[in-house]
This record gives structure tokens, C-alpha cells and sequence, in this order.
């Protein structure tokens, strides 16, 4: 994307604080619940910890590596792919990336009224009609003011993040100054009752880990719009390490206050339940609070988020050419209204579906594993060849080090991931493929440039056949 030199205004607050916003929404509430509801116990939640800790930032360099030496490809996720791996992969990252920030739209939008719910019955559990309706009505409100122009929407955006710190923090002091964390609560069944394996509860762990750093690369997503590539490469690097030390407080006090079993039967979202439990019921309506803050500041964000995604392989020339036409405030008006009606669509899915919170974040996470893979795999690449040497000098050890632990995190996010998710992948990805195909016999192109881009497409759509069956008798549920 050739941006105006006009649109690269923003500096590095503005967009750690795009990247935290993003990242920062409904996965810091109900981290401990979902940890605990999912059979991990306090070893493997540490040991999960950890594997993030290093595999997450290993991603995380790997994107922050790019931006510094690949300083023309200024629409992260989807140009690392294609300029690594080709066209049909890189299509199939952008078409990933913009499907994962679609579905993290759901989940807000789920746990956004099912909080509400808390406080009137009409909203039933976050997806009846009524709340819909009104989700319907949001989404469109903020599709409209993001027309108005992308870059107000992310300074805006720092106001809203900074309201939503704030009470995490106070969740923390409560806990710390009250006394509530119990050494005996935290070692309490500390590798599990045996139910399952250490391994397996490690790998339930995956999800819920990656769902909450979703976002991490936002700063790199739009570095278009920063005074420097190499700027929004140290947004990301901030935002991560200041995210993931507020997640770990988070997990780690939520674990000494109440046992596993407890935190697994606490009702969205979880974190209210802690600290309901420590100080009374303010605690819980503290939460909420903070929740409905952070989660529509997050829906603001991926607004701007889902039209980039849409926009950047438009104006690349991965995605139809109607996807990059601007308006006179300079807003992709059609990548806008895209992406609205795909919400739109899946809001009605979820309607007729009672689907859960926990459920959209895990199909929006599947969405993201592909372009995050892939965007370690060409760092791995770009090491390899040595194509970093200008910028690095003779140092190679902390670039081998960075290539070799996102690409192993992105192996290990695939293996955790089980065969169910893989077909949740695949439907995902071949309606996609449809687009792709189309777009290239429009432009006049051979529809893959080898046969390997055609024989991932044939297994794709193979695999996703498959997965609908599997779906229609009933083996896979979705929702």
C-alpha cells in the first residue's frame, strides 16, 4: 500500500496504545475461568505461561525484525506471507487475518451483552434477539464513524485505553492489598487430580494465550500510518511486554484466591467472580464495568482493524481492486462496508446458534494461526538467506535466536491446536479460495504460479469438504 506521506503522522504512543487496545479487551476478564474450564491446573498454567512468555515473544521480535529490515512492506501480516511463500499463501494470510478480526468482533459482542445480562434480563445470554438487534446497530454506528477517517479513530482510541487500565489495575491492588491471595489455594492440586495429562493440560492452555495477545501486531498492521516503520516495530515490542506482565498478575493471583474447580464454575466474566470474592459484590460490578469499557473500546479498534485487513491486500493487489477505493475523508469505503456486512452475517449465525463467547474467540484464534506462522516461517527465511546482514552486521546470534523460537512457537500453536480446530481452519479458509480465484481471472492472471499453490488449494478445499460433513452428522460442533 503506497500510503501518503501526509498519513504517516502517528507516533510510538499512539500506536502501542492502537496495539493495546486491540490486544487489551476480553481475554484479561476471563483468562482464569477459561484457564480453569478447560482442565488446566496451576503447574500447567505456569508452564503455559511460560511457553507464551518465550514462544509469544519470539512471534513477537520476529514482527518487530521484519519491520526494521523489510521497511517496504508496510502491511505486516499479509505482505510478510506473500513475499515469502507466493501469492496464494500470502492471500490466504490476509484473507486469514481479516477473518480472525471478524470473529473477535463476535466474541466481544457476546461477552459485551452477556455481562449485560447480568443487570437485565432482556438481554438474555447474549445473543437473543433483542441483543442482536442492538449489536447490529453498534457495529454499523462504528462503521460509520470509522468512514470519517482511520487515523482520528486510532488517536481517540488512546483515550479509550487508557480508561480501561485503570480498573484493571485497581483489580490487582485489591487483590495484593487485601491479603485474598492464599499460598495453600495456589498449590492446591497443583499438577492436576489426574484427569488428564500434564501435556494435554498445557496444550488447553494454548488458546486461551494466544486469543489474548490477538492484536499484538497491530502497531505493525498499520505502519503505514507511522512516522517510521521502525517505530511501530517498538510499539509492538511495549505493548507486549506491558501486556504480558497484566496477564500474568492477573492468572497468577486469580490462582491464590480461589481453586480451580471454583474459578472453572465462575460465570463470565470470571475475573468478576475473584474479586467479588474479595472485596463483595462492588468488586464484581467493578468488573463489569471496566469489561464493558475495554470490550467496546475493542470493538471501536477492530473496526479499524477488520478495514485494514481488507484494505492493505486490496491496495497490494491480493484482494479486488473495489476493496482500496477511498472516499473524499480518505476511508476504504468499501472495504468498510465488507467487512461490516461479514459481521453482519456471522452476528446472525451466532443468533441462531446460542453461540458462546469462549466458541468465537476459538474460531477467531484458529483464523489467526496461519498468517502468525507464516510471518515467523519468512523471518526464519529472511535469516537464512541473510537478507537481514545490512541492517544486523555480523551478529547472528540474536536473529537465529528470535527466527528459531517464533517458528517453533508457531509449530507448537499448530500441534496444540487438535484436528478440530484444523477443520475449523479449513471452512474458514476455503470460501476465500473463491474470491482469490476470482480476483486473478478478472486481473488477467494464471489463477496459482505453481503447481504447489494449486495442490495446498485442492487439499484446502478437500479438507474443508470434509469438515462440513463431519459438521452436518454432527461430529464437529461449531457452537
Amino acid at each position: 500500500m503506497n500510503q501518503n506521506q501526509n498519513d504517516k503522522t502517528l507516533g510510538v504512543l499512539p500506536l502501542a496504545m492502537f496495539a493495546v487496545g486491540t490486544t487489551l479487551a476480553s481475554g484479561v476478564f476471563s483468562l482464569s475461568g477459561d484457564f480453569a474450564a478447560g482442565g488446566a491446573y496451576t503447574l500447567a498454567t505456569l508452564i503455559g505461561w511460560a511457553i507464551c512468555g518465550i514462544g509469544m515473544f519470539g512471534l513477537t521480535m520476529c514482527f518487530f525484525k521484519l519491520s526494521v529490515v523489510k521497511k517496504d512492506l508496510t502491511s505486516g501480516i499479509y505482505t510478510y506471507a506473500r513475499t515469502g511463500f507466493g501469492e496464494y499463501i500470502g492471500f490466504n494470510s490476509a484473507w486469514g487475518y481479516w477473518m480472525s478480526a471478524i470473529l473477535a468482533q463476535l466474541a466481544f459482542i457476546t461477552l459485551f451483552f452477556e455481562t449485560l445480562s447480568n443487570y437485565s434480563g432482556v438481554f438474555g445470554n447474549g445473543t437473543n434477539l433483542f441483543s442482536c438487534v442492538l449489536a447490529s446497530i453498534i457495529i454499523w454506528g462504528l462503521s460509520l464513524l470509522v468512514l470519517r477517517g482511520v487515523n482520528q479513530a486510532v488517536i481517540v482510541n488512546v483515550v479509550i485505553v487508557i480508561a480501561k487500565i485503570v480498573p484493571i489495575l485497581a483489580v490487582v491492588a485489591a487483590i495484593v492489598l487485601g491479603g485474598a491471595f492464599s499460598w495453600d489455594v495456589f498449590t492446591q492440586n497443583f499438577a492436576g487430580t489426574g484427569e488428564m495429562s500434564l501435556l494435554e493440560q498445557v496444550k488447553s492452555t494454548v488458546y486461551v494465550t494466544v486469543w489474548i495477545f490477538i492484536g499484538i501486531e497491530g502497531a505493525v498492521v498499520i505502519s503505514g500510518r507511522g512516522k517510521t516503520t521502525k517505530i511501530s516495530g517498538q510499539a509492538t515490542i511495549i505493548s507486549f511486554a506491558s501486556l504480558f506482565i497484566l496477564y500474568f498478575l492477573i492468572s497468577f493471583l486469580s490462582m491464590g484466591v480461589l481453586p480451580a474447580e471454583e474459578l472453572a464454575a465462575l460465570a463470565n466474566p470470571s475475573l468478576g467472580g475473584v474479586l467479588e470474592y474479595v472485596v463483595g459484590p462492588w468488586g464484581a460490578a467493578l468488573v463489569h464495568i471496566a469489561l464493558l469499557i475495554s470490550v467496546g473500546g475493542a470493538m471501536f479498534s477492530y473496526t479499524i482493524l477488520c478495514v485494514d485487513s481488507a484494505f492493505g491486500p486490496s491496495a497490494y493487489g491480493a484482494f479486488p481492486e473495489l476493496l482500496s477505493r477511498k472516499n473524499k475523508c480518505g476511508a476504504p469505503t468499501w472495504s468498510v462496508i465488507a467487512s461490516t456486512l461479514i459481521i453482519q452475517f456471522f452476528i446472525v449465525v451466532i443468533y441462531f446458534n446460542d453461540a458462546t463467547f469462549q466458541m468465537c474467540y476459538a474460531l477467531s484464534t484458529s483464523a489467526i494461526m496461519v498468517p502468525y506462522v507464516f510471518s515467523a516461517f519468512y523471518y526464519f527465511k529472511v535469516v537464512c538467506k541473510g537478507e537481514d546482514k545490512e541492517i544486523e552486521g555480523n551478529s547472528r546470534f540474536i536473529p537465529w535466536l528470535i527466527a528459531i523460537l517464533g517458528s517453533v512457537y508457531g509449530v507448537w500453536l499448530l500441534y496444540a491446536s487438535g484436528l478440530t480446530y484444523i477443520f475449523a481452519m479449513t471452512i474458514l479458509y476455503a470460501p476465500g479460495t473463491i474470491m482469490y480465484l476470482y480476483h486473478r481471472k478478472k486481473s488477467g492472471q494464471k489463477y496459482f504460479d505453481n503447481t504447489r499453490d494449486m495442490i495446498i488449494c485442492i487439499i484446502l478445499v478437500l479438507l474443508a469438504v470434509i469438515a462440513v460433513v463431519l459438521t452436518a452428522k454432527g461430529t464437529i460442533v461449531w457452537f
